[in-house]
């Protein structure tokens, strides 16, 4: 059976989706799987938790227009995060990060951006490895996790994933900048009150200008979100727990 509609029962069957992924994809070429070689790697939105937890996430940089602005919020506010990094942009402007990770997780982002549920395997195989080797090379990390971009799910994403022993993370909450522009406020409190334990929260650190309604006002959703008790934790924390969780349940 094919992976290319994504949120098809088999695929929601095999990888344990308690609901359709949030953006869909296209049929590349087709992969075949059987019951010898399906693949087992694992799709994340949330981790379920009883625990105030709560990881922001940030896509598609670094860049030296708004990266820079989302480090120092995280600094001001003791807040770790993980960055999902184009290796492109990273080969570009690995300064903008250089010594300014410590506290923060890079996770892979493809080395162009490209939607891998447009590719066949072996060039999403070519975009992910070329993206960790640039990430390794700059940074001394070797990532584990893998956000498609555009979140999509479609073609030989998962294979690819699967093939490279990535854990695949989307999100369950958002920035919704075009929704929000002219009403910063109305995008904090979208975040602060909807954000519930073990949340993933996306975000950009490049793009266009209406970004900035999220990226100037991380400070209060941090202060509001901590004044509802919740702390701050990377995703790869973020899974550590759900996994110890899931492990306790009878």
């Amino acid at each position: 059976m094919a992976v290319g509609a994504v949120g098809a029962p088999y695929a929601r069957h095999a990888f344990g989706l308690d609901q359709p992924p949030l953006a869909g994809g296209y049929a590349s070429a087709a992969d075949v799987l059987t019951d010898a070689n399906s693949p087992s790697t694992t799709i994340t939105y949330h981790v379920r938790t009883e625990a105030s937890v709560v990881a922001f996430t940030f896509d598609d940089g670094p860049a030296p227009n708004w990266t820079p602005m989302v480090l120092d919020a995280l600094d001001a506010w003791d807040v770790p995060a993980t960055f999902f990094m184009v290796g492109r942009n990273l080969s570009q402007h690995a300064a903008v990060v250089r010594g300014r990770l410590d506290r923060h997780e890079i996770g892979n982002h493809t080395w162009s951006h490209a939607d891998l549920a447009t590719l066949d395997l072996n060039h999403a195989v070519e975009e992910i490895n070329r993206s960790a080797e640039t990430i390794h090379n700059v940074t001394g990390r070797t990532p584990t996790l893998l956000r498609p971009p555009y979140g999509h799910l479609g073609g030989s994403t998962i294979l690819a994933a699967d093939k490279l022993g990535y854990r695949l993370v989307l999100w369950s909450q958002q920035m919704r900048e075009a929704q929000y522009e002219k009403n910063p406020q109305a995008q904090v409190s979208d975040i602060v009150d909807s954000v519930r334990p073990g949340s993933i929260v996306l975000a950009h650190d490049v793009g266009d200008q209406r970004r900035l309604v999220a990226l100037r006002h991380l400070g209060e959703m941090f202060s509001g979100l901590r004044a509802r008790g919740y702390r701050f934790v990377t995703v790869s924390e973020l899974l550590a727990l759900g996994d110890e969780t899931a492990a306790q349940r009878p």
